[in-house]
Protein backbone atom coordinates (compact mmCIF):
# COMPACT_ATOMS: atom_id res chain seq x y z
CA UNK A 1 0.00 0.00 0.00
CA UNK A 2 1.23 3.47 -0.90
CA UNK A 3 2.49 5.51 2.09
CA UNK A 4 0.05 8.29 1.25
CA UNK A 5 -2.99 6.01 1.49
CA UNK A 6 -1.62 4.13 4.48
CA UNK A 7 -1.48 7.47 6.35
CA UNK A 8 -5.04 8.23 5.25
CA UNK A 9 -6.33 4.86 6.47
CA UNK A 10 -4.50 5.15 9.80
CA UNK A 11 -5.66 8.74 10.19
CA UNK A 12 -9.30 7.77 9.66
CA UNK A 13 -8.87 4.88 12.10
CA UNK A 14 -7.28 7.09 14.77
CA UNK A 15 -9.92 9.80 14.30
CA UNK A 16 -12.58 7.11 14.70
CA UNK A 17 -10.97 5.87 17.91
CA UNK A 18 -10.84 9.45 19.20
CA UNK A 19 -14.54 9.94 18.45
CA UNK A 20 -15.53 6.77 20.32
CA UNK A 21 -15.56 8.73 23.57
CA UNK A 22 -18.79 10.36 22.34
CA UNK A 23 -20.39 6.91 22.13
CA UNK A 24 -19.94 6.22 25.85
CA UNK A 25 -21.19 9.19 27.91
CA UNK A 26 -19.04 10.16 30.94
CA UNK A 27 -16.79 7.08 30.64
CA UNK A 28 -15.53 8.25 27.26
CA UNK A 29 -14.21 11.48 28.76
CA UNK A 30 -12.03 9.48 31.13
CA UNK A 31 -10.72 7.40 28.23
CA UNK A 32 -9.40 10.67 26.74
CA UNK A 33 -6.85 10.78 29.57
CA UNK A 34 -5.24 7.71 28.03
CA UNK A 35 -6.00 8.46 24.37
CA UNK A 36 -4.79 12.11 24.30
CA UNK A 37 -1.07 11.44 24.91
CA UNK A 38 -1.18 8.31 22.77
CA UNK A 39 -2.78 10.16 19.83
CA UNK A 40 -0.23 12.98 20.14
CA UNK A 41 2.59 10.45 20.03
CA UNK A 42 1.02 8.63 17.06
CA UNK A 43 0.76 11.90 15.16
CA UNK A 44 4.50 12.52 15.62
CA UNK A 45 5.21 9.00 14.30
CA UNK A 46 3.03 9.44 11.21
CA UNK A 47 4.32 12.90 10.30
CA UNK A 48 7.99 13.62 10.94
CA UNK A 49 9.70 16.91 11.68
CA UNK A 50 8.49 20.11 13.26
CA UNK A 51 5.13 19.96 11.52
CA UNK A 52 4.50 16.51 13.00
CA UNK A 53 5.49 17.73 16.45
CA UNK A 54 3.16 20.71 16.19
CA UNK A 55 0.34 18.48 14.97
CA UNK A 56 1.03 16.13 17.89
CA UNK A 57 0.58 18.97 20.37
CA UNK A 58 -2.63 20.10 18.63
CA UNK A 59 -3.95 16.52 18.65
CA UNK A 60 -3.13 16.12 22.34
CA UNK A 61 -4.95 19.36 23.22
CA UNK A 62 -7.91 18.49 21.01
CA UNK A 63 -8.30 15.07 22.61
CA UNK A 64 -7.78 16.16 26.22
CA UNK A 65 -10.42 18.93 26.12
CA UNK A 66 -13.92 17.42 26.43
CA UNK A 67 -16.21 18.03 23.47
CA UNK A 68 -13.49 18.60 20.87
CA UNK A 69 -13.11 14.93 19.98
CA UNK A 70 -15.30 15.46 16.94
CA UNK A 71 -12.46 17.33 15.15
CA UNK A 72 -10.68 14.88 12.79
CA UNK A 73 -7.14 16.13 13.37
CA UNK A 74 -5.42 13.13 11.77
CA UNK A 75 -7.49 13.53 8.59
CA UNK A 76 -6.92 17.30 8.53
CA UNK A 77 -3.18 16.69 8.83
CA UNK A 78 -3.35 14.19 5.96
CA UNK A 79 -5.07 16.77 3.74
CA UNK A 80 -2.53 19.40 4.75
CA UNK A 81 0.40 17.10 3.99
CA UNK A 82 -0.78 15.45 0.78
CA UNK A 83 -3.24 17.92 -0.78
CA UNK A 84 -2.56 21.51 0.30
CA UNK A 85 1.13 21.67 1.20
CA UNK A 86 3.44 22.93 -1.54
CA UNK A 87 6.74 21.20 -2.16
CA UNK A 88 9.93 22.88 -1.06
CA UNK A 89 11.80 24.82 -3.72
CA UNK A 90 14.25 22.53 -5.42
CA UNK A 91 16.57 25.33 -6.41
CA UNK A 92 17.07 29.05 -6.29
CA UNK A 93 14.30 31.26 -7.58
CA UNK A 94 14.91 32.54 -11.05
CA UNK A 95 13.58 35.88 -12.15
CA UNK A 96 13.37 37.04 -15.72
CA UNK A 97 14.22 40.61 -16.48
CA UNK A 98 11.29 42.88 -17.11
CA UNK A 99 11.56 45.43 -19.91
CA UNK A 100 12.37 48.90 -18.71
CA UNK A 101 9.79 51.62 -19.05
CA UNK A 102 11.81 53.45 -21.68
CA UNK A 103 12.04 50.30 -23.84
CA UNK A 104 8.34 49.68 -23.40
CA UNK A 105 7.50 53.28 -24.40
CA UNK A 106 9.81 53.07 -27.40
CA UNK A 107 8.05 49.90 -28.58
CA UNK A 108 4.67 51.58 -28.26
CA UNK A 109 5.92 54.58 -30.21
CA UNK A 110 7.22 52.30 -32.99
CA UNK A 111 3.82 50.61 -33.20
CA UNK A 112 1.94 53.90 -33.30
CA UNK A 113 4.37 55.69 -35.68
CA UNK A 114 2.64 54.60 -38.89
CA UNK A 115 -0.66 55.93 -37.56
CA UNK A 116 0.67 59.39 -36.95
CA UNK A 117 2.86 61.20 -39.43
CA UNK A 118 5.28 63.37 -37.53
Amino acid sequence: MDKKYKHLFLGLLFDGIGMLSFAIPFIGDFSDIIWAPLSGWLMTRLYKGKIGQAAGVVTFIEEIIPGLDIIPTFTIMWFYTYVFKKEKNKGPLRFRALPSRSTENLQICEILKPLYKF
